[in-house]
């Protein structure tokens, strides 16, 4: 049977061979960092159920310190609520909450960021605290600070750090806040997805400082994007290659909303194939343009519904070929994401990293190509 300083070799040496892990200095992180402290009970999807159902995971059960060191994101929370030693036996269902991310990509982006010796870095979203003792290890206790919204969460992240041998400065509150007195800080990285950069980020990261975040949505789609703060509140930055998602913060997730009831509407002919917004790229695309809208179709029988006003957009394989679009309600969502799709597919249909975004007091703007491309505003 494998140990945990032997799984956590084998696991330094395939990250590195994948390519996810390039820096020596993380490479001595992965090895030294015991992830069974931070995630030693879990969830583990039940293949083939709809909805996913959950079995947990615990030490003593067959193959659970091996799921621990695979590179797979561990699920420790459903519903903001139930955790793996809720559930005594048998399946349980609901939303994951909250999760110790696949180590391949907390490396690749703690990478990203860029952080050296003496680097203050801001981390949103402690999670399990995993990520946070991989920089603790690499920046010293001194130089991380990490918030967490759950207090649950949040509690058991700093026994499990303590007991790793790591004091970082940990906060539990709302993470969109920042930390107002820790700044001015070198970098920022966030662990959730946002529908905007919260201003306090712009302000308590130095000019010339580094914001590494994922950019999400109510249709959640996702891109991670690594911002450069050029002043006070201001900030320019390119999308990264690669696909990452996190859940999306709290605050910034969708409201409640009604049970969905399709209603007769204006139709007319598509002029995009819907199928287009299965794409990674081209779903964001279309949340950029609808940004108030959730996603619940798929394929040909896409459903828009705006959230905030009720309007919706459906499409459907048209008899004649091609395809139609029923819209109903104030905003034509449909409409919005035509044109957005149209830019894009005009420019190539390039990946996310074809776009950039640009933040100043005048708003948020992402852009495809230049600054002076097509262009859309994130809700702030």
């Amino acid at each position: 049977m494998s140990t945990s300083t032997q799984l956590r070799e084998t696991l330094a040496d395939s990250l590195t061979e994948t390519g996810a892990l390039t820096d020596p200095e993380w490479r001595s992180a992965v090895r030294a960092v015991p992830r069974e402290l931070f995630a030693g009970a879990y969830f583990r999807p039940v293949p083939g159920t709809v909805p996913t159902s959950y079995r947990p995971v615990r030490e003593g059960d067959p193959g659970w310190l091996e799921g621990i060191y695979s590179d797979a994101t561990l699920i420790t929370q459903l519903d903001g609520l139930t955790r793996p030693d809720d559930v005594p036996e048998g399946t349980v269902t609901g939303s994951p909450s909250s999760s110790s991310t696949l180590p391949s990509l907390v490396l690749r982006m703690w990478q990203q960021l860029g952080v050296g010796a003496g680097h203050r870095v801001l981390e949103i979203g402690t999670g399990t605290g995993y990520s946070t003792a991989l920089g603790a290890h690499r920046l010293g206790d001194a130089n991380l600070t990490s918030i967490e919204y759950d207090p649950v969460v949040g509690g058991a992240a700093a026994v499990a750090l303590k007991a790793a041998g790591f004091a970082p400065r940990l906060i539990i509150g709302d993470g969109l806040r920042g930390d107002p007195d820790g700044g001015p800080y070198d970098r920022l990285i966030a662990t959730c997805s946002v529908r905007y950069v919260p201003l306090p980020w712009l302000h308590q990261v130095r000019p010339g400082g580094k914001i590494l975040v994922t950019l999400s949505g109510w249709s959640y789609a996702n891109a991670l994007s690594l911002l450069e703060v050029t002043g006070p509140g201001e900030a320019t930055g390119r999308f990264l290659p690669g696909y990452t998602s996190f859940m999306i913060a709290r605050p910034h997730d969708r409201p409640p909303r009604p049970a969905l009831a399709l209603l007769p509407g204006d139709e007319r002919s598509s002029e995009i194939d819907p199928t287009k917004l299965d794409d990674w790229t081209g779903g964001w695309v279309a949340q950029l343009a609808a940004p108030s809208a959730e996603r619940l179709g798929t394929g040909t029988e896409q459903i828009l519904w705006d959230v905030s006003t009720g309007s919706q957009a459906r499409t459907a394989p048209s008899p004649d070929g091609g395809w139609t679009v029923v819209q109903r309600g104030p905003v034509r969502l449909w409409d919005q994401v035509e044109r957005a799709v149209r830019q894009w597919q005009a420019a190539g249909e390039p990946h996310q990293e074809g776009f950039g975004i640009t933040i100043s007091p005048a708003g948020q703007r992402v852009w495809l190509g230049t600054e002076d491309g097509p262009g859309w505003d994130l809700p702030i």
